[in-house]
């Protein structure tokens, strides 16, 4: 009798999809996230036996998207980046979906730690640990913007360290750039793509990595631990997400096939010239993931009242 009730569900579950999936990205054409969709489209169209169409839903750094997701049937999925998954409504309450809520966790994809960076001049290691610290808020430290997430892991950072720097909000990551070689700014957060090209030219020094272990992205530099820095892991990331109404059999389905795709040797490649250390998960380890960063930087954000309005 189990096993009979249990039927129609398996085989529903090895039947889907039974028609042309819609693979949303909320960026534009040519960026970090539509690069990774395009790439994983093709051999999760073999593995899954259908046409993958991918959609660019762009606006409201990601937002539109998950908005779109949200309410979307059970042949929609999306590649997010994490804000999009984790504190995109506790950073702006007018986001018209809740991540934790409106969305299911289907796989991660990629990581990447933030790369802790000061100008070529700047001491190394944890002469510069200490001197950053005794400046207190004499010192300045750049962001793409308020709520990102170069601005959200420097407060994290001086939330555990005794570092006082003040934030200087730009427009984007040139602006920062110009900002720390033009000696505004004593120190920034930037995803490791960025940083290493300007520390490899030499106009940049790399002080340390955000994540718990040393990263393959970032040859080289300790992690901020190894520096004296107690209890610090944070890494940006990229992954799958579904509407809740996608049933838990498909659910699974898609990240078993995303998850063994993410980590041949072709993908893996691919994700590394995009700045990413594929990892691929569960839907589980995928939860895990969004609860420790909502609980890390929204610990940050509420009590700083930080919005992104």
């Amino acid at each position: 009798m189990v096993a009979t009730a249990m039927a129609p569900a398996t085989m529903a579950a090895d039947n889907w999809p039974d028609k042309p999936l819609h693979l949303i990205v909320g960026f534009p054409a040519g960026s970090s996230p539509d690069l990774t969709a395009r790439a994983l489209a093709e051999p999760l169209e073999k593995k899954l036996g259908q046409t993958i169409i991918v959609e660019n839903r762009v606006g409201a750094g990601g937002n539109i998207a998950g908005e779109y997701i949200a309410k979307a049937d059970g042949y929609t999925f999306s590649v997010m980046i994490n804000g999009n998954m984790t504190i995109a409504k506790m950073l702006n309450p007018a986001v018209r979906y809740d991540p934790i809520k409106d969305l299911q966790p289907v796989s991660l994809i990629g990581v990447a730690p933030l790369v802790l960076v000061a100008p070529a001049s700047a001491p190394q290691g944890k002469a510069f640990m200490e001197a950053a610290a005794k400046a207190g808020d004499k010192w300045s430290y750049g962001s793409p913007g308020v709520g990102t997430v170069g601005h959200l892991g420097m407060e994290l950072l001086k939330s555990r360290s005794a570092i006082k720097a003040v934030h200087v909000p730009y427009t984007g990551y040139p602006q920062v750039f110009n900002g720390i070689q033009g000696g505004d700014l004593k120190l920034s957060m930037l995803p490791p793509a960025l940083a290493m090209a300007q520390i490899q030219a030499g106009k940049l020094h790399g002080i340390g990595v955000t994540s718990a272990a040393r990263s393959p992205l970032a040859p080289g530099l300790p992690s901020l631990k190894e520096l004296g820095v107690n209890n610090f892991d944070l890494e940006i990331w990229n992954a799958v997400a579904a509407p809740r109404s996608m049933p838990k059999a498909h659910v699974d389905k898609l990240a078993a096939a995303v998850s063994e795709i993410v980590r041949t040797p072709e993908m893996r490649q691919k994700l590394s010239m995009q700045g990413w250390q594929a990892v691929g998960s569960s839907p589980e380890g995928l939860s895990n993931r969004i609860q420790q960063d909502v609980k890390a930087l929204g610990t940050i954000i509420r009590e700083q009242g930080i919005t992104a309005q």
